[in-house]
Parts: C-alpha cells; sequence; structure tokens
C-alpha cells in the first residue's frame, strides 16, 4: 500500500429529503475547503478535490432519510480561516451552530474545528490540524 494516497476513506454518502435545499446548502459550504462538485445526477450530487470524495443524495431505496445518532463528518480544513469560513457560511446558507470555530484542547494542542449540523441535521464539521504544534492522536 502506498503512503501517498491522502486518505482511508473512498468517500461518504448522507441523505436528504430536500435535495434542493441540501445542494444549495452545500454548494455554499464546500468551497470554503477548496471543494468544487464533482457530478451531479437526478437526486445525487458529489463534491470533491479531485475525485467524488462526498455524496448528498436521495435515499436510493425511496425511504425517508434520516440522521445518524453518533455519526458526523469532519473535513480537512487547509488553515483555521478556511475552519471559520466554513462555519460562516454553514450558518449563512441555513444551518445551526453546534460547535463554534476554535481549539479544542482536549483533542490535542494541533485541533483547530468548527460544528454544524446541515439543514437535514446531519453534523458536519471542519478541522485544521497545526502540526507546528504537535502531532495528530495515533
Amino acid at each position: 500500500m502506498s503512503d501517498d494516497i491522502p486518505s482511508i476513506l473512498s468517500h461518504v454518502s448522507i441523505g436528504t429529503n430536500d435535495f434542493d435545499r441540501a445542494v444549495a446548502f452545500y454548494d455554499l459550504v464546500m468551497p470554503t475547503l477548496g471543494c468544487r462538485k464533482i457530478e451531479d445526477y437526478p437526486g445525487a450530487v458529489c463534491y470533491g478535490k479531485r475525485f467524488p470524495e462526498f455524496w448528498v443524495q436521495v435515499p436510493i431505496d425511496g425511504e425517508l432519510a434520516a440522521v445518524g445518532n453518533g455519526t458526523h463528518i469532519g473535513f480537512i480544513a487547509a488553515s483555521k480561516e478556511a475552519v471559520d469560513a466554513f462555519h460562516a457560511a454553514a450558518l449563512a446558507a441555513g444551518g445551526t451552530d453546534d460547535g463554534a470555530p476554535g481549539p479544542r484542547p482536549d483533542y490535542g494542542a494541533a485541533y483547530y474545528g468548527g460544528f454544524v449540523r446541515d439543514p437535514d441535521g446531519h453534523k458536519i464539521e471542519a478541522t485544521y490540524w497545526d502540526m507546528t504544534l504537535n502531532s495528530p492522536p495515533p
């Protein structure tokens, strides 16, 4: 296995019950992290930097989407300013605050994050790791 692969994940998908609202939300939020819309299908859209990493879609089984209790998605930000921009864009686009941007000493000195709930209630986060302070947890 090569160490040059940037992540252990291929992609993550979340469901929505209001596709147009969700797309409008993520169209404003994802560029703060350097992401763009990569694919756009009826009922599904994906964002990423180079390949589809984050999908928002109407559930394929036709049932209502539900928020996972205890589930959240953490996106990597390039700077503290990007975390701040992510949080501000999410609130402006209809998200709700779930933890203002700032250091989280319990997660390590290098950790700076901001948490929001998207309009469907999914918990999302942007995190910046300041590697000049220390390494992330093993």
